[in-house]
């Protein structure tokens, strides 16, 4: 085990990223994180050290849209991806737009303006 299990079983949210294949690099994702663009459990975070637990629900951008997992369990290392998609479960994986959807005046039932 690494040094990151001797904390309670956390593990930094820069290197969770990097591993769950998230991020491209580690140095990415402490760049998304320094920038807000990642929600812990609801609140904004911008410190990459911050440990991440099981049951941590995590928001973050994707490339049209937001998505929102639950860490099911902490990687040891970046391994494949069907290892890495193990590791969380997606909890907007119905719609595609689950955070913002997109109304339109078909589906809103007002008129176009």
């Amino acid at each position: 085990m690494g040094r990151w299990m001797s904390d309670g079983g956390g593990l930094r949210l820069d290197k969770l990223l990097w591993f769950l294949r998230l991020a491209p690099t580690r140095v990415a994702a402490q760049g998304q994180i320094a920038l807000g663009h990642i929600r812990l459990n609801g609140r904004r975070v911008e410190r990459s050290s911050h440990a991440i637990r099981i049951g941590d629900v995590l928001t973050l951008p994707a490339a049209d849209r937001v998505r929102v997992i639950e860490i099911v369990a902490l990687p040891h290392r970046r391994g494949p991806a069907p290892e890495a998609q193990a590791c969380y479960r997606t909890l907007d994986a119905l719609a595609p737009f689950a955070i913002a959807p997109l109304q339109t005046a078909q589906t809103s039932g007002e008129p176009p303006q």
